[in-house]
């Protein structure tokens, strides 16, 4: 009797998801490792130091790995009090873009000064801030009514605050890729949590809509949409604007296509040698190709897959709804933004500047999808 007493009462222990933590690990290490490699030619003309700009990734992991670690033990059911609170918090640092905080790189105001040597990019806070507040709205409406998410009052109210922030993100910033990935994260949620395909089917069709609107006013409107129509046009031909728009594509293909099957080498790319542009940034994918061919290509595509796929077996045994859809944002980040930016990487989409998740050059964005992993791993803990 004492015994089966014990039994029931013991709380019940869980092991966090080692698989998804190994895959991640040799994803970072893996990282780092192409980044000083596409980047070592470039930072020792530049710097005078060839591992210039591995130094400061590597700082910028071991933060993230710090990150992760404390959101891992960090009870992410609190998280849910601060919906609203990180959405202000994105609000407002994309507002002081727009103050003597912003620093502007190639023509864009995408980064905020944070007075220390160091610079944060606002887009990566919002990517984190709309994961957090649509499962926390989508779990306080179906309390309220399992069905009011389904109604355009209960699409506003998940919609509304992510939309303002993706307009935001692509007025302030000139930054549409990631204002397509807050939306895409929001859709995703979204159409987890409702079994209506006709509500996507209309989405789908506004879409089209808009982007159609969209290469309309390019073909009539003022500088900011005839370099967006520019870039369509160099996606479709992009040997007539070799020498200006399609250049860094143009490289990247070439990369690729001389890589082979098994490729050159690591460390043997050409391309990076000053004929690919910042290499180590959202076209790092092309400098995996040459060196490591087709075969290092698709291993890196096999760990992509086996993250998503952790995600949602973890997505899929939470016994906590706020928990499965934090999941499934995370999941849904990563899974855009690897498709988006190895299709712009081989001239399938226009070039959008997209990074590639734990291997491209970017210490924000590598902080805080550290930290992402942080709320997986943290959710793994609770499944059955």
């Amino acid at each position: 009797m004492l015994a089966g007493r014990e039994k029931v009462t013991r709380p019940a222990k869980h092991n966090m998801d080692y698989v998804l933590l190994t895959v991640v690990i040799f994803l970072v290490c893996f990282g780092l490792l192409m980044i000083y490699s596409a980047s070592s030619y470039e930072a020792g003309l530049d710097f005078g130091d060839s591992a210039y700009y591995l130094k400061k990734q590597a700082f910028a992991t071991l933060l993230g790995f710090g990150g992760m670690i404390f959101v891992a033990n960090f009870p992410y059911k609190m998280w849910q009090r601060f919906d609203w609170l990180a959405i202000l918090i994105a609000i407002v640092l994309l507002l002081l873009l727009k103050t003597p905080l912003g620093v502007t790189k190639n023509g864009a105001t995408r980064w905020l000064n944070l007075g220390i040597g160091m610079t944060i990019q606002p887009a990566e806070v919002a990517k984190i801030a709309v994961i957090v507040y649509v499962a926390s709205m989508i779990q306080r409406l179906e309390k309220i009514n399992t069905n009011i998410i389904r109604t355009p009052k209960g699409i506003a109210i998940v919609m509304g605050p992510t939309l303002l922030i993706a307009g935001m993100i692509y007025i302030i910033s000139k930054n549409m890729s990631s204002a397509i990935i807050v939306v895409g994260i929001a859709v995703v949620m979204i159409f987890v949590s409702v079994p209506d395909y006709k509500l996507f089917v209309i989405i789908g069709i506004l879409g089209i809509v808009a982007v159609v609107g969209v290469v309309i006013l390019a073909t009539q409107g003022g500088a900011g949409t005839s370099f967006r129509l520019s870039r369509v046009q160099a996606w479709l031909n992009p040997e007539a604007y070799s020498s200006d728009k399609a250049f860094q594509t143009l490289q990247a293909l070439y990369a690729i296509g001389s890589g082979g099957i098994w490729g050159k080498g690591l460390g043997q790319s050409m391309q990076k040698r000053r004929f690919l542009p910042e290499a180590q940034n959202d076209m790092i994918f092309s400098i995996i190709c040459e060196e490591l061919g087709l075969f290092g290509a698709i291993i890196i595509i096999l760990l992509f897959v086996a993250l998503i796929w952790s995600c949602m077996v973890i997505a899929n045994k939470s016994t906590e709804r706020f928990g499965s859809l934090i999941v499934i944002g995370v999941m849904a980040h990563y899974a855009i933004q690897v498709i988006l930016n190895i299709a712009v990487v081989t001239n399938t989409i226009p070039n959008t500047g997209i990074t590639l998740p734990f291997i491209s050059y970017g210490g924000t964005a590598s902080l805080f999808l550290l930290a992402e992993i942080g709320l997986v791993l943290n959710v793994s803990k609770h499944c059955k």
